[in-house]
């Protein structure tokens, strides 16, 4: 069972892999968005607040595939999780990125570009996303496919994502980036949705708003 359970997610990476292939390929690289000098971390890191606004202003480098269109789509939304770890962080020079470190962890799909912020350290990555259906799945689930992480800018990422009620679950198909690290966290633990439960929520702003959210 276990080596046809490979078998099927190297055959899922293979096609996700030759749709995200095709998609990049259409998109025209020399209109894209380009940061000058792209960067995974802050070398001297400003107010949380700070980083974070800073953060949805940057868009990612296309390393080894062009940015994807600049398009919707059913996943776009800003999501945390808060990630339990006993003991206090201890400050480390070179900590390993996507680390699963404790506290607030925010996450945000919109239009192609992913962003990831952990409230705490201040670190903080970027990169392309594009979303596709998973036709081999009974649940017809959504396949997300990252890349252009400038932590690992020749891994692709590929997930099964499951959006249900006001949380995203993220399922690891292939992932190597960070000797895995960026599988394991986004996979963790599901993502809470920072998006009101309706229209009245939203304007009134009164509904349980997960801690992290702004």
């Amino acid at each position: 069972m276990e080596s046809k359970r490979n078998v099927r997610a190297w055959v899922t990476f293979g096609a996700a892999a030759t749709l995200l292939l095709v998609i990049t390929a259409a998109c025209d690289s020399s209109t894209g968005r380009v940061e000058e000098n792209p960067s995974a971390t802050a070398q001297v890191p400003p107010a949380p607040t700070d980083i974070w606004s800073g953060l949805l202003q940057r868009t990612p480098y296309p390393y080894v595939l062009p940015l994807p269109e600049s398009t919707p789509s059913g996943l776009d939304g800003t999501y945390v999780k808060l990630e339990q770890k006993e003991g206090e962080h201890v400050h480390c020079l070179r900590c390993p990125d996507w680390g699963l470190e404790g506290g607030v962890w925010k996450l945000s799909l919109d239009r192609g570009i992913f962003r990831v912020y952990h409230e705490i350290t201040g670190w903080h990555s970027l990169g392309s996303f594009v979303v596709s259906k998973d036709l081999e799945s009974k649940e017809k689930l959504d396949q997300l496919i990252v890349f252009n992480d400038p932590v690992c800018p020749s891994s692709i990422g590929l997930y099964l994502a499951k959006l249900e009620g006001e949380a995203l679950s993220l399922q690891v198909v292939h992932d190597p980036c960070s000797i895995r690290l960026r599988a394991i966290n986004l996979a963790h633990l599901p993502w809470h949705s920072c998006q009101p439960p309706n229209g009245e929520a939203g304007v009134t702003d009164h509904w349980p708003k997960p801690a992290g959210c702004d």
